[in-house]
């Protein structure tokens, strides 16, 4: 009775788009760091908080650690549209796809998908000092019909490699000869 139950089990979908017979090899996300703005703005609203004691340190105590309380609660409302865009932007590799869903606040998602056949080569770029400081860069992904730049990606070289096996242990050819081929014609140039 028990077996019965457990093959009538749904099966989990870590994605509303995600096809029923499509299973999720590997989730990741940008780096926090593109949370900066609204983190460095959402820092300002303590400091709001505290200013009216800060001008008339009179009004005591209470008055202080309430301003703090309503600094703190209006510095996490101006951080959570960043937080919101950071958590629900997943680029998901299933055995099937890649899936790009973004999140831009509060009411715009979107999804686009590219079939793992469809793409040709993957490579990242660290550039500057942030970048490398901070470990995160950009991942290039070529495709029949373009590339796909994904920025600020947390250790892009990592991610690059785990999606390169990925594909591999699907039996999907990456052409190194290509992308060594635009290499060299955008050196050419």
């Amino acid at each position: 009775m028990d077996s019965k139950k457990s093959s009538r089990k749904a099966k989990v979908k870590y994605f509303d788009e995600q096809f029923d017979d499509e299973k999720v090899l590997f989730i990741f996300r940008k780096h926090p760091v593109v949370m900066r703005k609204g983190l460095i703005f959402g820092l300002l609203g303590p400091l709001i908080g505290v200013i009216p004691t800060a001008i008339d340190p009179g009004l005591g105590f209470g008055f202080f650690f309430g301003g703090l309380f309503l600094g703190v609660i209006l510095g996490l409302l101006i951080l959570m549209p960043s937080w919101i865009s950071w958590y629900f932007s997943l680029f998901i590799v299933t055995n099937q796809r890649f899936v790009q869903t973004i999140q831009k606040g509060f009411f715009h998602h979107s999804m686009s998908s590219i079939k793992l056949e469809q793409i040709q080569t993957i490579g990242y770029e660290l550039s500057g000092m942030q970048e490398t400081l901070l470990g995160f860069g950009s991942l290039k992904v070529q495709t029949f019909f373009g590339d796909l730049v994904i920025h600020d990606v947390h250790h892009p070289g990592k991610i690059q490699q785990k999606m390169q096996n990925i594909l591999r242990s699907l039996d999907i050819i990456v052409d190194k000869e290509l992308a060594d081929t635009k290499t060299m014609d955008q050196d050419e140039e």
